[in-house]
């Protein structure tokens, strides 16, 4: 355990025609300090995680945390971006610096502003996280690459419809408990699972309640050494953390079996020493409906092909044997890209510290973290552990 989380902040997700991506990072970063207690004086570094691929005119970024107080002028700030994994990328790149003892204190800033950019160039934007050469002239985006995945995986295992329809009900079920929501609203399972003028088939078998959000947000989490975090108002520990990136090319592995985000858990579970039934809880990547399921069977949680037994049996309900998403995950939450990594980080600080409200887990001791960018090419892993 050498980095904790200390203090953060999180905007509500949606579409915020009234803020910039300065006034969302001056806004976060600002109340994050608070919430530890600390000023700007007391951080050595500020990490930002920022999607690069064009949501924004403004790019060169990292600076705009220094408009959040001038204390923080002439602290190192570095943007990081790994895709839809961009905001944890921000949360590792905090801990290894912590690690490398090369500072006490990081901020960690997550943000993204998409609902400003028209629709065409959103799916042209997110497109880029794919592989170009294979996948760029998908006329559905990025939705038509996961829709391209759910047919091949109905293909191999099944008609998962069912499945897909109760993951995004649970999701938006979740999500009503969540302030920080872009919807909260449930929607049921018949209306996610019947096609409909208001929910209507989006690519291959995905509806758009399959589809996350577009949004706009920001999250912000105050890292620390272990020693420094006891000496704060709350320590939230990192007992393991793990990074595998695999193949962006599909062609280039199966893709059907999430390898890199099986790896990624199996060396985070095993760093800390637990199996996945230690767990309280996971907030996972829904960016679409048939990733949760997959993610069931690469965390582990079932068989390969056997995903929809964990929706089947209750599992990964909020009274379930491992809640996933009780947030709402992406899907009801919303996923602005560079945000989506720390909010997940965020919001399973506040259920190991009880402070979750409506969201809250019952006596939540160990909390998993999944994100993922691309179809499962960065894949990033915490686990989560309360030590004051």
């Amino acid at each position: 355990m050498t980095a904790c989380i200390v203090g953060w902040s999180h905007t509500p997700f949606g579409k915020h025609d009234a803020e910039t991506v300065e006034s969302l990072i001056v806004r976060v970063a600002n109340e994050a300090l608070a919430h530890a207690g600390i000023g700007p004086q007391d951080v050595d570094e500020i990490v930002l995680g920022h999607y690069n691929a064009g949501f924004t005119p403004q790019d060169f970024t990292a600076s705009l945390v220094l408009q959040a107080d001038d204390g923080f002028r002439f602290k190192p700030a570095t943007r990081v971006e790994n895709a839809c994994a961009t905001g944890s990328a921000a949360v590792h790149q905090g801990i290894k610096t912590i690690e490398a003892k090369r500072a006490r204190v990081v901020l960690v800033v997550g943000v993204e502003q998409m609902t400003r950019t028209p629709g065409p160039e959103i799916g042209r934007t997110l497109l880029k996280a794919s592989y170009l050469p294979e996948d760029g002239d998908n006329p559905a985006g990025f939705a038509g690459v996961f829709g391209t995945i759910a047919g091949a995986y109905f293909q191999r295992h099944g008609d998962q419809s069912d499945a897909l329809a109760v993951i995004a009900a649970k999701n938006h079920r979740n999500g009503v408990q969540n302030p920080y929501a872009q919807m909260r609203k449930d929607l049921g399972f018949d209306f996610c699972r019947t096609e409909s003028d208001k929910n209507p088939f989006v690519a291959g078998p995905l509806k758009r309640t399959d589809c996350s959000l577009v949004s706009d947000g920001a999250a912000a989490v105050v890292l620390a050494d272990t020693e420094t975090a006891l000496r704060m108002r709350r320590a939230v520990a990192f007992r393991a953390t793990a990074h595998a990136q695999d193949f962006l090319p599909m062609s280039k592995r199966d893709v059907l079996k999430f390898e890199g985000a099986a790896t990624a858990w199996a060396r985070a579970l095993a760093q800390a020493g637990i199996t996945l039934d230690d767990l309280s809880l996971v907030e996972t990547h829904d960016c679409f409906t048939v990733a949760e399921l997959i993610e069931y069977e690469a965390m582990g949680l079932t068989k390969e092909g056997r995903g929809a037994d964990a929706i089947r049996e209750g599992w990964t309900t909020k009274e379930g044997k491992l809640p996933v998403n009780p947030s709402g995950g992406l899907k009801a939450k919303g996923h602005p890209i560079g945000a989506t990594g720390v909010s997940m980080h965020a919001l399973s600080a506040m259920q190991l510290c009880g402070d979750a409200g409506g969201m809250q887990i019952p006596d939540a001791t160990l909390a998993g973290v999944f994100n993922m960018g691309g179809v499962a090419v960065a894949n990033y892993v915490s686990v989560l552990e309360r030590i004051k």
